[in-house]
C-alpha cells in the first residue's frame, strides 16, 4: 500500500549534473526506444536537463525480437552521434547493449565478443515471464569468458518476489545489480518499488539506470520516491561514476 511510503523527494531532484548513466534505449529505430532521430533529440535534450553528462545507452539484444548485432549498434551509434552533433544536440554518448539471458545469449558469447559497459561489464536481463532453466549455468560460463554480469533491473522480476533468497544466490553467483531508477517512484508499480527499497537497504543494489525509452519515462523524473531512506539510492547514484569514459 502507498501508505507505506512517506513521498518526500522529487527523483530529478536526486541526480547530480555528472550522473553517469548506463541503461537506456536511444539509438533511434533499433528497439523499442527511440524510433526517429527526432525522437533520440528530444529524449537526449530531456536528459541533459535532467543532469546526465554521459550515457552508455544499451539497445536489447533479444533473438527473434530485437535480432541487433555489435555491427549495427555500432554503425547505428556512429550516424547517431553525427546527427547529433549537426543538431547541436550532443552529449558524450557510446552504446553497450542490454542481452536477454537465454540460450541464445550463450552461443553468442561464446563465439563473438560482446559490447560491454566498460572493460568486461556487461549489461544483461532476463524474461519478465521466468528466469530461464539453466540461469546459473549461463551466468557460471558468462564469467568462464571473462565477463562480469550486470543484471538489469532486477525489482522488476516478479517471479522473485516471493523468494527473496534468490536475490542473494545472484549476488552469490557473480552478479551486479543495476536499479532503474523509475522503479523508486512506483512507475512499474509499488511490489516494484517495495524490492526496490528492500535491495537497497541491504546494499544489493550496486549501480543505477534511467532505462528511459520515450517521454513518459522523462516526465516520471518530475515524481516524488517512494522510499523511505533516499540514502542508499544516492550512494548507488554515486557509483556510477565508475562508468565515466
Amino acid at each position: 500500500m502507498l501508505t507505506l511510503f512517506r513521498p518526500k523527494i522529487i527523483l530529478k531532484d536526486l541526480i547530480p549534473d555528472n550522473y553517469i548513466d548506463i541503461h537506456s534505449h536511444l539509438l533511434p529505430g533499433i528497439d523499442d526506444g527511440a524510433q526517429t532521430i527526432e525522437d533520440t533529440l528530444f529524449l537526449v535534450s530531456e536528459m541533459k536537463k535532467l543532469g546526465i553528462e554521459q550515457c552508455i545507452t544499451t539497445p536489447h539484444v533479444m533473438k527473434n525480437v530485437w535480432d541487433n548485432t555489435k555491427i549495427g549498434i555500432e554503425n547505428n551509434l556512429n550516424i547517431t552521434i553525427s546527427d547529433l552533433e549537426i543538431k547541436a544536440k550532443n552529449i558524450p554518448l557510446k552504446a553497450s547493449a542490454e542481452y536477454l539471458i537465454d540460450s541464445n545469449f550463450a552461443s553468442l558469447f561464446q563465439n563473438e565478443s560482446l559490447l560491454v559497459l566498460k572493460d568486461n561489464y556487461v549489461l544483461v536481463e532476463l524474461s519478465y515471464l521466468n528466469a530461464p532453466i539453466q540461469l546459473y549455468e549461463i551466468l557460471f560460463d558468462l564469467q568462464v569468458a571473462g565477463y562480469k554480469p550486470v543484471l538489469a533491473h532486477p525489482e522488476r522480476y516478479s517471479f522473485f518476489y516471493h523468494n527473496l533468497n534468490e536475490y542473494q544466490k545472484l549476488k552469490h553467483s557473480g552478479c551486479l545489480f543495476q536499479l532503474n531508477l523509475l522503479s523508486t517512484i512506483g512507475y512499474y508499480g509499488i511490489e516494484a518499488a517495495k524490492i526496490s527499497e528492500k535491495l537497497l537497504q541491504k546494499g544489493m543494489i550496486d549501480f543505477v539506470g534511467s532505462d528511459i525509452h520515450h517521454k513518459n519515462h522523462i516526465d516520471g523524473f518530475s515524481r516524488k520516491i517512494l522510499l523511505k531512506d533516499s540514502q542508499p539510492l544516492k550512494e548507488a547514484i554515486e557509483r556510477n561514476e565508475f562508468f565515466r569514459f
